[in-house]
């Protein structure tokens, strides 16, 4: 279940996450820089190949905790359909690799990332998810 959003003070890596339902954007950061990269997108299409492509990121990069972006109205900040989706994606997330999860608001990130051209837009609006949180852990 996702948790308060809190950054240590411990040097931690973080790894971010922008659902979609055919792809997930994912970047890794660190709570030294409080900075992100994109890494890249795993297709979100069918479940068991969507987690393992994740178990292996997970593997490679160890983080600490994981941080999924919860897509909200634009105009009053309030929960849609797609919110519930990624709260889902998030307590799986959790239950499949027993991480801390948090969720940060991802309103226009991924309209950010395709304005700044980004190759992977996904992946870049992870990025922008997970240093939103590195910068303002306690919003």
């Amino acid at each position: 279940m996702p948790e308060p959003r809190t950054v240590s003070a411990d040097p931690a890596i973080l790894m971010g996450f922008d659902y979609g339902t055919l792809r997930i954007g994912v970047a890794v950061g660190n709570t030294i820089t409080r900075s992100a990269s994109a890494l890249c997108s795993v297709p979100a299409l069918r479940r068991q190949e969507r987690f393992d492509a994740i178990a292996r990121l997970l593997s490679d990069w160890h983080p600490h905790r994981l941080v999924v972006g919860l897509p909200l109205s634009r105009d009053e900040g309030a929960e849609q359909p797609r919110s519930a989706q990624a709260r889902r994606f998030a307590n799986q997330l959790h239950g499949r690799f027993g991480l801390p999860v948090a969720l940060v608001d991802e309103r226009y990130t991924s309209r950010a990332a395709e304005a700044a051209g980004a190759a992977d837009v996904d992946a870049d609006s992870a990025r922008l998810i997970l240093e939103q949180y590195l910068q303002n852990p306690s919003a």
